[in-house]
């Protein structure tokens, strides 16, 4: 595989926005990222804040920054704050440490982008991340 699609973006965002209404979550917004963290396609449900666009994408950002999910970068901040306060600035607050942004592989374990979502709580919009990429045919 050679990379992310736009089908298959779409696809494990629809999923993503399927199982928000199967579970009752908030309204979400939901962003997939190329690995080289460009936008290929963002859903904003009725109701979505403004803001959760930009949390979103900098949670699949930090993601792809760090190569490991935004959940984990949530951990390190309370491990190493100074650090991941240098992320930020390095990043110039791109970045968003908190559950919901999770790298997107092929089978052969290669990154295609991440996926970050925002909306509910951290621990609901990452179930919701997860399932989407699954059911696109994409690892976690």
């Amino acid at each position: 595989m050679t990379g992310l699609s736009l089908e298959q973006a779409v696809r494990a965002i629809d999923a993503a926005l399927a199982k928000a209404i199967e579970m009752g979550c908030a309204p979400l917004t939901v962003v997939v990222l190329d690995a080289g963290g460009h936008d290929i396609a963002l859903k904003r449900q009725d109701g979505s804040g403004i803001l959760r666009a930009d949390i979103a994408r900098g949670k699949a950002w930090g993601a792809l920054g760090m190569g490991f999910s935004s959940r984990e970068l949530a951990e390190r901040a309370q491990k190493v704050p100074a650090f991941v306060g240098a992320l930020a600035a390095v990043s110039q607050g791109r970045l968003v440490p908190a559950a919901g942004g999770i790298l997107i592989y092929d089978t052969a374990r290669n990154v295609l982008g991440a996926i970050g979502i925002s909306g509910d709580t951290s621990d609901r919009d990452e179930e919701c991340a997860v399932s989407g990429v699954k059911a696109a045919g994409l690892q976690t």
